[in-house]
Formats: C-alpha cells, sequence, structure tokens
C-alpha cells in the first residue's frame, strides 16, 4: 500500500495515540521519537512499555473459582467430591472456593501475546530480551489458547481500564498469528486490511471528536425508515455508521475503507467497489427521512498506490452528496489532519 513503510509505521503509531489517549501518557510518550523497521516491533515496545507501567500500578487481580481437597473447610463444601475422596480413601474435603489470583483472563492475553512476540521472527533482539525479562514477573499466570479466547465478553471497569489499549493491540497480534502445519512452528502473516481498517475508522472518528466536538461526532446507528406498524419482519440488518458529524442542520455519514486496492475492474475500467456505494447510499437514504437532501455520505478510503484512485462527488437529484476521497497515510502527519479538516470545512 505504501512506497515508505517508515512513515506507515509511524503514522500507525499516531492513530493509535488518538484512539488511545493513553499513548500520550505515562511512559509511552519517548515512544514518538523511536524509528521502527515493521508494524509489530512498534506493538512489542508498545506492549513493554504498557506491561512495564502495570507492573509498578500492580497486575490486574479478580476472583478466580477454584476446587480443591483440602484438610479444612473454606468456601462451600462439594459434597459429591468430598464422597468420592472418601471413596478411595482420601481423608481430605473437597471445596468450592473464590481467590482473588493474578491469574486471569486479562493477564493471562498479556502472557499469550509476549510469547507470541518473542517467536516473531521480525522483532528486535532488543525488546524479546525485554518481554522475556517482564515474564519473570508473571510466574503466577498461565498462557491460554487464543483460540479459545471471547474478546467480546471481556469487561473494563476503573480497576482494569488500563488494559483496554494493551489488550486492543493484543486482539490485533493474535488474530493476525496462524499455527503453521510445518514442524509445528508459527508464522504471521502481514498486518491486514482487515485490522487495519479497524483502527482506520477509530482514528478518525477519534480525530474529530478531539478536534471538532461541536461536530458533535460519534458512531451512530441509522433506524430503517420505514412503517414499524405495517412491517411483518424484524429481520434487518443494523445500519452501523462509522463516523456520524452534525453541522446544523446538515449530517455528514463517513465511511472509512482500507484495502489492498480501492478501486475494482469491471470490462476495464476502474469503478467504485460496489458494496460500499450501496451501503453509503443506503446510509444517507435512510438517514434522511423526509427526503430534505440535507444528509451527505462519504466513501472515505486510505490511498494505494494505483493509478486512479477515489475522487470526486455525485449529487442526487434529492439534494444530498455522495463524496468519493482518499486520506494518504503515506505522508506527514500535519498533511493528514489538514485533510481531515478540509473534509468538513464546507
Amino acid at each position: 500500500m505504501t512506497e515508505d513503510k517508515g512513515i506507515l509505521i509511524r503514522n500507525v503509531y499516531y492513530m493509535l495515540a488518538y484512539a488511545f489517549q493513553e499513548l500520550r501518557q505515562n511512559n509511552y510518550a519517548e515512544i514518538e521519537g523511536e524509528a521502527f523497521d515493521n508494524i509489530y516491533d512498534l506493538f512489542a515496545e508498545i506492549i513493554v512499555r504498557g506491561i512495564s507501567y502495570q507492573l509498578k500500578q500492580g497486575l490486574y487481580r479478580e476472583y478466580v473459582a477454584k476446587n480443591e481437597s483440602m484438610q479444612t473447610v473454606r468456601g462451600k463444601i462439594d459434597i459429591n467430591g468430598t464422597i468420592a475422596n472418601r471413596t478411595r480413601n482420601i481423608p481430605h474435603i473437597v471445596c468450592d472456593y473464590d481467590e482473588l489470583s493474578e491469574n486471569n483472563v486479562y493477564n493471562q492475553i498479556l502472557v499469550t501475546t509476549a510469547t507470541l512476540l518473542i517467536k516473531h521472527s521480525d522483532v528486535k533482539k532488543e525488546k524479546k530480551s525485554k518481554l522475556k525479562q517482564l515474564m519473570l514477573f508473571f510466574q503466577n499466570v498461565q498462557s491460554i489458547d487464543y483460540r479459545t479466547i471471547r474478546w467480546n465478553a471481556l469487561r473494563f471497569d476503573r480497576n482494569n481500564r488500563n488494559y483496554r489499549m494493551l489488550l486492543y493491540l493484543c486482539y490485533f497480534i493474535i488474530s493476525e498469528w496462524l499455527m503453521s502445519t510445518e514442524n509445528g512452528k508459527f508464522k504471521m502473516r502481514e498486518f491486514s486490511d482487515d485490522h487495519m481498517c479497524r483502527l482506520f475508522e477509530k482514528f478518525v472518528l477519534s480525530y474529530y471528536k478531539k478536534h471538532h466536538p461541536e461536530l458533535k461526532p460519534c458512531a451512530a446507528q441509522i433506524d430503517w425508515n420505514i412503517d414499524k406498524e405495517q412491517s411483518t419482519t424484524n429481520i434487518l440488518p443494523i445500519m452501523q455508521t462509522d463516523i456520524l458529524l452534525t453541522m446544523g442542520e446538515r449530517t455528514l455519514i463517513i465511511d472509512a475503507k482500507y484495502y489492498t486496492r480501492s478501486m475494482q475492474r469491471q470490462y476495464d475500467k476502474s469503478t467504485i467497489h460496489s458494496n460500499n456505494l450501496y451501503q453509503i447510499y443506503t446510509y444517507v437514504n435512510e438517514y434522511d427521512e423526509e427526503h430534505k437532501g440535507n444528509v451527505d455520505g462519504m466513501l472515505l478510503y486510505a490511498k494505494t498506490q494505483e493509478e486512479i484512485v477515489p475522487d470526486g462527488q455525485i449529487k442526487r437529484k434529492t439534494g444530498n452528496n455522495i463524496y468519493f476521497k482518499t486520506l494518504d497515510l503515506n505522508t506527514d502527519f500535519k498533511c493528514i489532519k489538514d485533510r481531515l479538516d478540509s473534509f468538513i470545512e464546507k
């Protein structure tokens, strides 16, 4: 996608910094001045600093259910387990109890991610050494099978909110990791378009929230403009916007896209991806309930090296505008900011 990976990696850091304000605080700040050869080297450094900071604050602990044979009663007696012990002439009582422990899924994910990064050939030896040293403080924490992690079940409160950004990165890293069939070795894919798209969306929304709060930026859901009393089905898909901006009586709906190729080829002609156009067209049409023409849509693509990239607009007869724009992530970050500001000047 880019000619200079160094610039892209630097801008990935900036995008993360907007998405997660923690990167502008504590011991993360010095990362901005470092040079990185690849995206996973950057991630390894953030994980190192994040875990180091967390160790100073104390690892998150939560109650974990345990079932053990004991000489004295603790918690609730497991009747079936205790009877089974007696039949085997074991004089211990089996008890169910909760114990405040560091060996919970949050810390297990950190250990698993650190282990994967240590095995990655592109992560520098210096950072691998730091990760190994940090793992000495996790001797009571077990690794976890990354395929069993229920990411949607993770919950954050005031006791573990510092983990949010770290586990977001862990999700990126772990979900890219594949088990190879050759000699049981691990292999890592290139950082995928799917994950960059998630970060791209989060960055654009966070940018407008920080610099243009007057536009009330949000990722709102759009209701279908239908007569619910006369409709006989409730299985319509959810319309989830990436970014929704409100400017007086006008609304701009932005759908962020990150593809290796931002255009499709049909009959030797480059065109906008059909599904993208249908999607933003539907968002605009359904949100503009009274068809006043005061709702516009934008497909915002990360710029690629294609000769033809999305650029321009169409105007519907109802007055709505549909814009096709690109954002060059392979340039100075000030240019990125200026470009984002230009989208809302009108």
